[in-house]
């Protein structure tokens, strides 16, 4: 009886440490993400890459710990590796903007390269490229397979496909003619002043 009393002061002290730590967790991960929400979305307008996609792919791999690094050396808040880094020009790792845009033009570049399925471009993001290639589609990886589960059905990214934004201008020239574009630096150049953007 002495041992079981034991066993469940145990567990008490232990609910009791626990509990509060991934509230406060919780809480900290809540804070954070608003802290970069302001910077996430003017990431995802400038490249059309949704928010909430990017927003998740930051809690799966850094969960918002700016200085994150992981046993396989990915870096900062989207865990990139240093090449990675390189080829998309991010300079230093840990600042929030460079990390997320570098991460941000990889995943764009993802997105094209497997036609938006969410699926291969999320196996990508985790396992590289290369592995995609090697098994033709999602990799056999306990990691990754947790890694979609994780952004899918946790994170709430429940799309088959991931879309890219196309933002339409829209402007009358001076002779009164009216003008769509998806060129942003067109809708710019030959724009008069009673433009609107739609």
């Amino acid at each position: 009886m002495e041992s079981f009393v034991k066993n469940i002061a145990c567990f008490g002290v232990i609910v009791l440490c626990v509990i509060p730590l991934l509230t406060l967790d919780l809480y900290a991960n809540s804070q954070l993400k608003t802290e970069y929400d302001n910077l996430v979305w003017s990431i995802a307008h400038k490249y059309r890459v949704e928010h909430t996609l990017i927003h998740s792919i930051i809690r799966a791999e850094s969960n918002y710990d700016r200085f994150a690094v992981s046993p396989k050396g990915a870096l900062g808040l989207m865990q990139l590796m240093p090449a990675t880094a390189i080829q998309y020009g991010v300079k230093n790792v840990f600042d929030p903007r460079e990390n997320i845009e570098g991460g941000v033009k990889y995943l764009k570049d993802l997105i094209k390269l497997y036609n938006g399925n969410t699926k291969l471009v999320l196996s990508a993001y985790n396992a590289g490229q290369e592995a995609v290639k090697k098994y033709n589609g999602i990799p056999p990886y306990q990691e990754t397979k947790n890694y979609i589960s994780k952004i899918m059905d946790r994170f709430g990214y429940d799309k088959d496909f991931i879309k890219g934004k196309t933002i339409i201008y829209k402007f009358y020239d001076k002779d009164g003619k009216l003008w769509m574009t998806d060129d942003r630096a067109f809708y710019l150049k030959h724009k008069n002043d009673s433009s609107s953007e739609d």
